[in-house]
């Protein structure tokens, strides 16, 4: 198998043409772009690959419709792009999925309005399903549904001003990480390098260029030095101190956002997600319906409650969310549905991370979203050559602006232009025409063949490479059991150690597998878990005790 290989070691016997920092989609987007255009690349990430912002979204990959209200063509047209490209190169990963959002008595928020606005929207993104293969996966136009049609759907939405909903599709992520991860697979099948839990302390520098970095491998302990013709920070909220060490004479000192939402571990909009109003507003708006929306999104079995945001000037290790907080954000939702009924232990999780940000009023309450992803040429910009910074505003354009930095990078290596093929080449795993034929091909299987339930998540975060995680039930029969009540198979678990580089019992419940991406699950699913990891590793009983420590203490965290 071509799986991914820890050898941090390695990455010290060559110069690259890009060394990247950072193990979130857009390092690991950086990677593959680099890779995939002939450059030799490393990435290096101080944690596990996609452990912090890019793990804890909404799961929305936007296709830019409410990005009308700011008039911001760009914005939409680089939205939809970006959605059309996932849709087309991470099929099983990322699908189309509907929203709903209520209409009532008065002009912005009224039927008319919203019917202008998606005639607008689907003008501006004529070009939305253009290379995608699977039906599946095309985005429909947007409509309106009557006023009956919204209360059979949201019977709780029952009121006297309520005049029926648009309906509109943009794409959701069925497992972020795995998504991540396909980008990274994809990179090191094209011959790039990386390692998790190796971070970067420093630059190695010669006169007015960078030449690589000072890295340290937390597991084995040692001190490396990579070196790169270009070096580029992909760190998101670590960019200041990332940089700090260089003393550039205009520090990069971006603003950022600490984005939460919440998991609830069961279906509370049955199949659509639904907007309902909060109780800030969108200053930028030229065309505003009032209080900006939050959202209910079925994902899986659960149902998403964000997004809030929170502008975050502190230690990028530290955030967290708070009881407080949470249950401030419970009674915003409830009161915009009563009928839900909230409680904090009706949460399974909340989800956070840090992401670029608008420039804000100390204290402000309505807050400046950020708008553009920032590539940030330092050669051109403090004199000092051999470094690019990078910071992505959303995980759907992560692609996208990847490309853009690394024709910089090229421009800066003096290789000139070589186009980027990314936006139509399958991403590890999404190369195939159908998904239902995937789905027959898994049925007349020779070998081991997973129980119904397994099938479509199996599918969905391994694609067209679901059978290298089978094999290993097919070489023993008791790994194609699921962990306990989950749908994750023993199998995966083994695969996640062995091909996709899992070091701790964390990297599998939350980043590799659906396992705890949810809700908890459960004791004898976790501890067989590790108990699997504990042979591979030869962990004793105090490491396997502390890694399930680990797990269980993120349901619910607060602080």
């Amino acid at each position: 198998m071509d799986g991914m290989r820890r050898r941090p070691e390695a990455l010290t016997e060559r110069e690259y043409d890009c060394v990247i920092v950072g193990g979130g989609v857009c390092g690991m987007s950086l990677a593959w772009e680099a890779a995939s255009r002939g450059l030799t690349a490393a990435l290096v990430e101080r944690g596990d690959f996609c452990h912090a912002a890019s793990a804890n979204s909404l799961k929305v990959v936007h296709g830019g419709i409410r990005y009308l209200q700011h008039g911001d063509l760009y914005r939409i047209r680089e939205s939809s792009e970006e959605r059309s490209s996932l849709l087309r190169i991470a099929p099983h990963l990322v699908r189309p999925m509907p929203i709903v959002v209520p209409t009532y008595r008065g002009l912005l928020r009224g039927r008319t309005a919203m019917r202008a606005a998606l005639v607008l929207y689907d003008l501006l993104t004529f070009d939305r399903n253009r290379g995608i293969r699977d039906p599946r996966n095309r985005v429909p136009r947007g409509r309106l549904l009557s006023r009956q049609a919204c209360v059979e759907l949201f019977p709780d939405l029952d009121q006297p001003e309520l005049t029926g909903a648009a309906l509109f599709h943009d794409g959701q992520m069925y497992n972020p990480t795995r998504l991540a991860l396909a980008f990274l697979r994809s990179a090191l099948a094209a011959g790039a390098a990386a390692a998790n839990y190796v971070e970067a302390r420093g630059y190695l520098r010669r006169g007015d260029r960078v030449v690589g970095i000072r890295a340290r491998d937390l597991i084995a302990g040692s001190d490396l030095e990579i070196r790169g013709r270009v070096v580029l920070n992909a760190v998101g909220g670590w960019t200041p101190g990332l940089l700090e060490s260089l003393a550039l004479s205009r520090p990069t000192r971006p603003s950022f956002s600490r984005d939460a939402c919440f998991i609830v571990p069961r279906r509370l909009t049955g199949d659509h997600a639904l907007a309902v109003q909060g109780a800030t507003s969108d200053p930028d708006a030229l065309l505003s319906r009032g209080a900006r929306h939050l959202f209910l999104v079925p994902w899986r079995d659960c149902t998403l409650v964000g997004v809030w945001h929170v502008v975050y000037e502190g230690d990028p290790d530290r955030y967290a969310v708070s009881a407080e907080e949470l249950q401030g954000w419970l009674d915003e939702v409830n009161a915009a549905l009563p009928s839900l009924r909230l409680r904090l232990d009706d949460v399974s999780l909340w989800n956070a991370g840090l992401v670029l940000f608008g420039r804000n009023e100390p204290g402000a309450r309505d807050l400046s979203y950020g708008k553009r992803s920032l590539i940030v040429d330092h050669e051109r910009r403090d004199g000092l050559g051999g470094l690019i910074t990078v910071i992505g505003v959303r995980y759907t354009t992560a692609r996208g602006v990847a490309a853009r930095a690394v024709d910089l990078a090229l421009r800066r290596l003096g290789l000139g232009a070589r186009p980027s093929a990314t936006d139509r080449t399958a991403l590890f795993g999404g190369d195939y025409e159908s998904f239902d034929v995937l789905a027959r091909e898994v049925a007349s299987r020779e070998g081991f063949r997973p129980a119904e339930a397994c099938v479509v998540p199996l599918l969905r975060n391994y694609g067209s490479r679901y059978a290298d995680v089978l094999r290993y039930a097919d070489d023993e029969p008791g790994l194609g059991r699921a962990l306990d009540r989950s749908t994750t198979l023993e199998a995966e678990v083994l695969h996640a150690v062995r091909e996709e580089m899992a070091l701790k019992l964390s990297d599998v419940v939350f980043r590799r597998t659906d396992l705890g991406t949810g809700a908890y699950p459960g004791d004898a699913a976790v501890e067989r878990c590790a108990a699997r990891m504990a042979a591979e590793f030869g962990w004793d009983a105090v490491r396997v005790g502390s890694e399930i420590a680990e797990v269980r203490s993120r349901f619910l965290r607060l602080s």
